[in-house]
């Protein structure tokens, strides 16, 4: 099971995702939350010091906050090592540079940040029966969600060219009389991420589904339904909309006043993603307090009830592996 939670910047979507994901580890599912904002808060919510590798955070609970630079940069060291078997020794101080800039590229950060999702997708079912993801404001999210299906085609033409040159590069030793079989780490390296972004793109279609969360005013309205759209379109299944921090309705004064917009931006969402429940509409009431700790979360999770996946047999969490 994987669950993506995201939205526009500040109307809560780290709360409910922690909220969730403790929640359902406190059910007995082994429960990895992972946030893949650059601006980390997972772990000022859970009250625990994250990295990129999952660390436990409780009961059957593991927690990390990914970083998209550092995995550009590990990521970078790999396809240098490539290169130096692949390419001309007089040019590789030239790849080297391009590539070192390359680590500050939105493109790189992001592609890396992908494959060390893909690590994670990939564990599910295995280290873990859930994959909690806190995602960055809804733009990144969508990027990120679209990658695997921009990159197939743009990696199988790079993985092509490369064959036609190994080809040529064959031909010209077997007239040379050096011909012998040589792997061709680039070109292997190529394949084997075609075949994982494939694998992906089918896992998140199967088992992925993503919790679009908003506040009950009409810009947050009009970017998730922009959102919706989008992730229609890139075949990822939506799940229930989650409405957060909806007044009581014993609210006066300005407070009132702004309650009749949230009913008009309520009855919009209902409208657009169909009536209350797991499978259309969820509303989390305004809470008081930070939300955050074990106390807090609880609070909140408990108006995630009807999001609960089916009870799975309770299975020890195995302990992570220690930093790198």
């Amino acid at each position: 099971m994987i669950r993506f939670f995201g939205g526009k910047g500040g109307v809560g979507k780290t709360t409910l995702a922690a909220a969730f994901a403790v929640r359902q580890a406190r059910r007995g599912v082994r429960t990895l939350v992972v946030s893949t904002d650059p601006a980390h808060s997972l772990g000022d919510v859970l009250g625990a010091t994250l990295s990129d590798e999952p660390r436990p955070a409780g009961e059957s609970l593991l927690a990390a906050e990914i970083s998209g630079e550092r995995q550009a940069g590990r990521r970078v060291a790999e396809v240098l090592e490539d290169a130096r078997h692949a390419v001309p020794r007089e040019v590789l101080p030239a790849v080297e540079r391009h590539l070192r800039r390359a680590v500050e590229s939105p493109g790189t950060v992001e592609s890396a940040l992908l494959d060390r999702l893909t690590d994670l997708v990939e564990r599910t079912g295995k280290d873990w029966d859930l994959l909690v993801v806190d995602s960055a404001p809804t733009g990144h999210m969508l990027r990120l969600l679209s990658l695997p299906e921009l990159l197939t085609p743009w990696i199988e033409g790079l993985a092509h060219n490369r064959k036609q040159a190994r080809d040529v590069d064959r031909f010209a030793d077997g007239l040379l009389g050096q011909a012998g079989a040589q792997r061709d780490p680039l070109l292997e390296r190529l394949q084997s991420r075609r075949q994982r972004l494939e694998a992906l793109q089918a896992r998140l279609r199967a088992d992925a589904r993503v919790h679009l969360v908003l506040v009950p005013e009409r810009l947050p309205l009009a970017e998730t339904e922009r959102a919706a759209d989008q992730l229609t379109e890139a075949g990822v299944p939506l799940a229930a909309v989650l409405v957060n921090r909806v007044a009581s309705g014993e609210e006066s004064g300005v407070l009132a006043r702004r309650r009749d917009q949230e009913h008009t931006v309520l009855a919009r969402v209902r409208e657009r993603f169909g009536g209350d429940g797991a499978s259309g509409v969820l509303t989390v009431p305004l809470l008081p307090g930070d939300l955050t700790g074990a106390a807090g979360l609880d609070e909140a999770g408990a108006w995630l009830q009807p999001l609960d996946p089916q009870p799975a047999d309770p299975q020890p969490l195995d302990p992570p592996p220690a930093d790198s």
